[in-house]
């Protein structure tokens, strides 16, 4: 009778250990997925679509600001954002050409090496869509924490005329996937992007 405590202590040593051995399993995997392993995994696709719901959270209103569209990327540096609700609007960025297409049917381009604010706000997403890590580099101290199977990235901007705008960019994904996006303002402002139905090839 006086064994069970024992062989209950021995069960309970044992689970944890086993427990132990998993969580330090799971850590060692986090340890060794490094920034290198993100971009070549995100760098096999080559093209994907994918729909998104944005929620821009703003200081001076009690809501969240919704929209929702489709998203649909072509590497190396084709990426086209078109919101359907609320509105219809369009963002393609070809190249080093960004255009934007109203509601009414009026276009505005811009050429980002005229713009280098903006071009670091757009690096932030077509250079981790594509794995380019030199680009992402070139505007941004990029933070990676987790694993393969959930992680996320974390961009702090380099750029002085950059940092009055965007505080940070967190990137979260599973694997080649990237499930959402956040812009933190510089005003406190915010917006989340969630991405869902990715199609990739």
């Amino acid at each position: 009778m006086k064994a069970r405590p024992i062989m209950r202590v021995s069960i309970i040593s044992k689970t944890l250990a086993g427990l132990f051995v998993v969580l330090s399993a799971g850590s060692l995997q986090a340890a060794d997925f490094s920034l290198a392993d993100l971009m070549q995994q995100l760098g096999q696709k080559k093209s994907g679509t994918a729909t998104f719901v944005e929620k821009k959270y703003i200081a001076m209103l009690k809501q969240p600001l919704e929209s929702s569209g489709e998203l649909a990327f072509t590497a190396p540096d084709r990426l086209e954002k078109r919101t359907l609700k609320p509105k219809a609007e369009a963002v393609l960025l070809e190249g080093n050409k960004l255009t934007l297409e109203r509601s009414d049917g009026r276009k505005m381009s811009v050429n980002l090496s005229d713009r280098p604010e903006v071009s670091a706000f757009v690096e932030s997403i077509r250079a981790t869509l594509s794995g380019d890590r030199s680009a992402l580099e070139r505007y941004y101290t990029p933070s990676l924490s987790g694993g393969s199977d959930e992680w996320q990235l974390k961009l702090t901007p380099l750029q002085a005329r950059m940092q009055k705008v965007i505080s940070q960019i967190r990137i979260a994904g599973s694997r080649a996937q990237v499930k959402t996006i956040e812009f933190l303002q510089a005003d406190g402002d915010r917006s989340e992007m969630t991405i869902t139905g990715t199609s990739a090839k």
